[in-house]
């Protein structure tokens, strides 16, 4: 049996990580709605008898119905594969989801709170959705395989070896109870970065978001596509998102004037296919206003600049001196003791005031 394994796709995310003048959180909905064509008609090209979805499929909060109309659409151009969605802790299987209120045709199966088992001819898929926004016990490292003469196929949203706990409010499971359940595939989704873990047994994978949200997802993003015998899978990763997102650090300590700072942005050499985040670190010697140094800078692939630069100032040497600088260091190393969750907003205050005594 041929398939296709996505998951994290997160239709109408309001993208607000990325929302800038040159309108990327538009831009990057509507490549989701290219990027889910492109899975359709791979799977028309390739004769795909089964397309997994493992959750997240859209934003609930976010999602508008003619999003929904659009997917229904596309499913409805591949009547002869079979869909299985798995809802997550971003599109749960409650009460006023669209998953329960639009029709979504003959061959789309959506799983709810139990655990279900599809039986085809020679394949069971079993599947379990979220059906609230957390779900903190899970029920599927206790799956018993009725026919394991049968290709065995598990789908869900999950997350694997959970360590922390937030990542334990989302469906933990065990991987070393996963394999010990001797499933041929286990579609996994949750984790936006795609990350496999094999044995000659089992195949437990995440394929990652199926595009980029962000500076917080590197590297590439598609889909996996394989091919199960009994015994036998052939598994492969096929990139679809165009668009990457990289940090870049730049440390301005030998950097004198905001015009430089400028300058030394619009020497770097960008790919078109990439957009960028600027960090500045380092010593400052003038003040950062990110706000204006985004909007004079000439390559609009660079949407966003982090300050995580630290004051010129040895302040603890100002603060012993005798005069208006001295005075003023004391009054604000003062204020930071006894405010530390403002630290950002004083020591900018102190940078500025230096600036003002220094050059007056």
């Amino acid at each position: 049996m041929k398939f296709v394994h996505i998951a994290d796709m997160h239709f109408d995310s309001p993208f607000t990580n990325l929302v800038t003048e040159n309108h990327m959180g538009e831009a990057r909905r509507l490549e989701q709605r290219n990027i889910l064509k492109k899975i359709i008609e791979y799977i028309k090209e390739n004769k795909i008898e089964y397309f997994f979805i493992a959750g997240d499929l859209f934003e609930q909060k976010y999602v508008r119905k003619s999003t929904i109309d659009y997917m229904i659409q596309l499913f409805q151009t591949i009547p002869s594969t079979k869909i299985f969605i798995s809802p997550g802790n971003h599109d749960p299987y409650i009460k006023n989801s669209f998953y329960k209120t639009v029709d979504w045709g003959k061959n789309v199966f959506i799983f709810g709170g139990e655990i279900e088992r599809i039986e085809e001819n020679k394949i069971d898929i079993y599947g379990l959705g979220f059906t609230d926004f957390y779900l903190e016990k899970s029920p599927v490292e206790n799956i018993e395989i009725k026919n394991k003469e049968k290709i065995n196929i598990l789908i869900t949203h999950a997350s694997l070896n959970a360590s922390d706990k937030l990542e334990k409010l989302y469906q933990p499971i065990s991987e070393k109870k996963m394999e010990n359940l001797n499933f041929d595939y286990i579609a996994l989704g949750h984790i936006h970065k795609k990350w496999d873990n094999q044995n000659e047994k089992n195949r437990i994978l995440y394929p990652g978001s199926t595009i980029s949200l962000g500076f917080d997802e590197p590297g590439e993003h598609g889909m996996i596509v394989g091919e199960i015998e009994k015994n036998k899978t052939k598994i492969d990763f096929i990139p679809l998102d165009e668009t990457y997102f990289e940090e870049i650090e730049l440390d301005i300590s030998e950097i004198n004037s905001e015009e430089e700072l400028i300058e030394k942005i619009n020497e770097i050499k960008i790919q078109k296919s990439k957009f960028i985040k600027i960090i500045l670190i380092g010593k400052r010697k003038f003040e950062i206003q990110k706000n204006k140094i985004i909007k004079l800078i000439e390559n609009k692939n660079i949407l966003k600049i982090k300050d995580n630069t630290k004051i010129n100032y040895e302040l603890e040497n100002l603060a012993k001196e005798n005069n208006l600088k001295g005075i003023f260091v004391r009054n604000m190393l003062k204020k930071l003791e006894e405010n530390k969750d403002q630290k950002e907003e004083i020591e900018k205050a102190i940078e500025i005031g230096l600036d003002v005594i220094l050059n007056r």
